[in-house]
């Protein structure tokens, strides 16, 4: 048992520059989400996984529904490490990123290092997380160590529009059952909760009438700005409210996404707007639901001809610990802390991951991985996104030691 720590540090160490260069490969092959035509990014994925003697599973995901989730293509990985009887443990990362947009001083797709850092979209979110999943299981397994039970890497490409054809399709078609799961994260902290996330679609229909004659119409813009102003009020009510968990913060409402009208000299007839409402742990998702179409219904105009539809665009739902997440979470941390030499803690996030997937279908889950303290030294999904590649070393080394303990090693 003395014995395992310095054995995987030190397969860790001895595969660190093959793991660079793998994870380069993954940041030179584009999988920006939209468009989401990541098929071919997941068989690049498929074949440097084979190439580390890996059995991968490719689990295309039928046109129609790809559609519905407003992608191109959309193929998942799995590869099966079986030991023996005992735990199934699911490691997921996702290989789909956000447009690289504009500010970038280094190319998006070079996975150039600079000064010990790598650059490139997804090197940190969370193409990092791939590498970081796939050579801690390969160390593992290079340490010769007693083992038990499976380790399966989920590589999914959907992450970006909601994980709904990812890691929920797998588990919804039991193509999968763990027992428990690690999401990407980052690696100076252990989370184990995060806010879900609530959009809603607001229609606003009216008359278009000319500009000369105005009250001849029903204005839809009017109507729109007076509900914006109600939305707005009652964002800055959600401040007073805080999470009882650090790191989640307050409640957040965010109007992000509006069009109508016909032209300038027309009264607007129709406007669609969307919100982002974002649900701290400590919430009910339906209540708040529940309270913002009551909202939306108080501020909205009297008016003959006047109309407002609310549709539903997106609902993830919080992660919360459990028991068994929290025991999960005290494992990893323990590693952490011994590899980084410093007091690795749990803590929450304000963002929704693919994790609720997991959660949802009773699997403990809490989200380590490869990256800095903070999503902004990170630069996640903004220009020059980077990886401190000593981080990535030691997030392999933590991940390769717990797993030898979670399969009894």
């Amino acid at each position: 048992m003395s014995d395992r720590p310095s054995a995987i540090a030190a397969r860790v160490d001895a595969l660190h520059e093959a793991q660079i260069r793998f994870l380069a490969e993954l940041v030179k092959a584009p999988s920006d989400n939209p468009p989401g035509d990541c098929a071919a990014a997941a068989e690049h994925a498929a074949e440097l996984l084979t190439g580390l003697g890996y059995l991968v599973e490719r689990h295309a995901v039928p046109d129609e529904l790809v559609a519905q989730n407003g992608m191109k293509s959309c193929v998942n990985l799995i590869v099966r490490r079986q030991f023996g009887p005992g735990p199934v443990i699911a490691l997921n990362a996702h290989g789909d990123v956000v447009p690289p947009g504009e500010g970038w001083t280094r190319d998006p797709y070079g996975a150039d290092i600079v000064d010990g850092w790598m650059y490139g979209r997804g090197v940190a979110v969370s193409k990092s997380d791939i590498a970081t999943y796939a050579y801690a299981l390969k160390a593992l397994e290079d340490a010769a160590l007693p083992r038990r039970g499976t380790v399966e890497l989920h590589i999914t490409y959907d992450e970006e529009a909601g994980g709904e054809i990812g890691p929920r399709y797998l588990l919804e078609r039991e193509l999968s059952r763990p027992d428990l799961a690690i999401g990407a994260g980052f690696s100076y902290a252990v989370v184990t909760a995060h806010n879900g996330c609530l959009h809603l679609e607001i229609e606003v229909r009216g008359r278009s009438a000319h500009a000369a004659m105005p009250t001849t119409g029903v204005d839809a813009l009017e109507a729109a700005t007076k509900i914006m102003t109600a939305l707005y009020r009652l964002r800055a009510k959600l401040a007073e409210t805080q999470s009882a968990i650090a790191g989640i913060g307050s409640p957040a409402l965010t109007i992000g996404l509006i069009s109508g009208g016909i032209n300038t000299n027309v009264v607007p007839d129709r406007v669609v707007f969307r919100l982002d409402r974002r649900i701290i742990p400590d919430e009910r998702p339906e209540t708040v639901e529940t309270e913002l179409r009551q909202a939306i219904e108080k501020a909205t105009p009297k008016a003959k001809g006047l109309s407002v539809n609310v549709r539903r665009i997106l609902l993830a739902e919080p992660l919360r610990m459990t028991a068994e997440s929290e025991q999960l979470a005290l494992t990893i941390c323990r590693h952490a802390s011994s590899v980084l030499g410093e007091t690795v803690q749990t803590t929450g996030v304000p963002l929704y991951t693919d994790a609720r997937h997991y959660s949802r279908r009773g699997v403990p889950i809490v989200l380590y991985g490869a990256g800095p303290r903070t999503i902004t030294e990170a630069n996640a999904h903004r220009a020059d996104e980077r990886l401190k590649l000593e981080d990535l070393r030691a997030a392999t080394k933590v991940v390769a030691l717990s797993l030898a303990e979670l399969l009894g090693g």
